[in-house]
């Protein structure tokens, strides 16, 4: 895997992926011998079980997806909220996403400024997108976070873990993340408590790439071990 300087600039274009992205995720995983499907769905679920353990009736909720690409995600999750949103640097992709979920309002930006007002969001999500941005800038995108976020709102992000070798295998497979720098679950704790979130919760998800209620509840039980597939960590605004 190549691990990039700090100073050095991130330039993938996800446009050249815009007709390919899920079959390029597909073919990165196809080792594994599971769907593409399936990963997505499980982080969804995270998502829905965060947002109603800490915030209540979920159909009340205004969410953001920041760096939706094509829309996976959002395909488990645009009935689960009042209003869902999904924003991306991608002009092409957006598109994508926009005929894949209708109901989602969907937007490109820039890639520095969310365009929403502070404290517009509910719950602003990452899903695999931290570790395609320079490292110089990853401070400067969680101020944006904290920025649209309600008072109470969750900051949650989703992140491969470097320490499982099979999802290094992955990320040496996938063409898009060619330049990616991988972060630690540490790291993206400090960064959370750096900007001035409260840092609630932080797990290690999908040790097993198996369906099913004994290989979930599982995935609970070890949610402590750093060697699940990705992670995440969740923090709020006070």
């Amino acid at each position: 895997m190549h691990l990039r300087g700090e100073d050095e600039v991130i330039n993938t274009d996800f446009n050249d992926f815009q007709d390919c992205y899920k079959e390029q995720l597909q073919n990165a995983i196809s080792f594994i011998g599971q769907d593409l499907d399936y990963f997505t769905e499980v982080k969804a679920r995270y998502l829905c079980e965060i947002a109603k353990k800490y915030l209540g009736n979920t159909r009340n909720l205004s969410v953001l997806d920041l760096g939706c690409g094509v829309g996976l995600t959002d395909r488990f999750l645009n009935t689960e909220f009042r209003k869902l949103y999904g924003i991306d640097i991608s002009e092409g992709i957006i598109e994508k996403a926009a005929l894949t979920n209708p109901s989602v309002c969907y937007q490109v930006y820039d890639g520095k400024r969310i365009p929403f007002t502070e404290e517009s969001m509910d719950i602003v999500f990452t899903v695999c997108v931290m570790h395609h941005i320079s490292p110089s800038v990853w401070l400067d995108m969680i101020r944006e976070f904290h920025r649209v976020l309600k008072k109470g709102g969750l900051l949650v992000i989703f992140e491969h873990n470097p320490f499982n070798p099979l999802t290094r295998r992955v990320v040496n497979n996938c063409k898009f993340d060619a330049d990616a720098v991988l972060l630690t679950q540490y790291a993206v704790k400090n960064l959370i408590n750096d900007i001035g979130l409260n840092l609630v919760e932080g797990s290690y998800i999908l040790f097993f790439p198996f369906r099913g209620p004994v290989f979930s509840i599982l995935d609970r039980i070890l949610r402590w071990l750093p060697l699940g597939a990705q992670y995440y960590v969740v923090g709020r605004k006070v």
